[in-house]
């Protein structure tokens, strides 16, 4: 396997998939069409070249996947459900140019404010659920004389069991399994290419579904990460300050796990399988075994902004 440097996120109906300074979403749309937008990828961070350097580059990546994951999850569902009805088209068709572009202006910019509400309140939320909740819960071990150290480790399986229970959770919703298997079509996609083999159907739907760079894997070794720098925090002696400790915790989590997973999704030394494992295991619960239709969809994503016949011709040394 040779990183290609494709990523991606399954989307309502479809898939995107980035490559370096573009990323495409891929939605099928209720009359079977497949619908593609293409789009130059900008950074929430702009080009500062700090947050190009290690660590901080992790915490620039997992701000920006969430403000473009959010943003072609809001795309997709528009396209999935053509949510424009007869009434509005009605209503466009009675407008002038400059009306229809002032309302176009308008709603582009409410368009901008949902995103970034919709991304700081999951910041937010993810945060007090995973972070400080456990420690919250498990400080109630305080009352029965438990040691600082004893409820930090209390804390780490408050909050492994807080994940997989969620992640157990949501694998079992009918809306998002179907969903699940477009991030099955993204892995079997990404797979397909990085094996070497030409991109069909065919090829993908006989892929695997894991990929080491996954976002689930990411959000397990934050997990991970986060356990073993709260340890720092039992030095602490005030409860507030180890608390707010926490917050401040988060952007070196981000960073240190991104590091990782990088490294896992470029070797494939022995060291990285085995780290990489946890991750690959728990990926089982949010992907799933894609329809035909489905890799199509990823397909045509990946087309639009990655020629994997030159990268196979290149890396591996042959023709599609």
């Amino acid at each position: 396997m040779k990183p290609s440097g494709i990523g991606g996120q399954a989307v309502m109906e479809g898939i995107m998939m980035r490559h370096k300074e573009k990323y495409s979403v891929g939605v099928r749309r209720p009359d079977n069409e497949i619908e593609i937008k293409i789009e130059d990828y900008k950074s929430v961070f702009g080009k500062s070249e700090i947050f190009k350097k290690p660590l901080l580059r992790g915490v620039a990546g997992f701000v920006d996947s969430l403000v473009i994951g959010t943003k072609c999850l809001m795309y997709s569902a528009e396209i999935a459900g053509d949510e424009e009805d007869e009434a509005e088209k009605k209503k466009n068709e009675s407008l002038t140019a400059d009306e229809l572009e002032k309302k176009k202006q308008k709603e582009d910019r409410m368009f901008k404010v949902l995103l970034y509400v919709t991304v700081a309140i999951s910041i937010a939320v993810s945060i007090v659920a995973f972070m400080f909740l456990p420690y919250i819960l498990a400080s109630l071990l305080r009352r029965i004389g438990a040691s600082e150290v004893i409820v930090t480790i209390a804390e780490a399986f408050v909050k492994l069991a807080l994940f997989l229970g969620y992640m157990l959770l949501i694998s079992r919703m009918k809306d998002i399994q179907r969903t699940f298997m477009y991030h099955g079509a993204e892995h079997k996609c990404i797979n397909c290419v990085e094996n070497g083999l030409p991109l069909t159907v065919e090829n993908v739907m006989k892929s695997s579904r894991f990929h080491r760079r996954c976002g689930t894997s990411f959000l397990f070794l934050v997990m991970l990460v986060s356990i073993f720098l709260h340890f720092i925090c039992v030095l602490v002696p005030t409860y507030w300050i180890r608390l707010a400790g926490r917050l401040l915790m988060v952007p070196v989590v981000a960073g240190i796990s991104y590091e990782i997973i990088q490294w896992a999704g470029r070797s494939n030394s022995a060291c990285a399988r085995f780290f990489s494992k946890p991750g690959l295991a728990l990926q089982k619960l949010t992907t799933r075994e894609p329809t035909p239709d489905m890799a199509e969809v990823a397909i045509k994503a990946v087309e639009a902004v990655f020629d994997w016949r030159a990268y196979l011709q290149e890396e591996f040394g042959h023709d599609a």
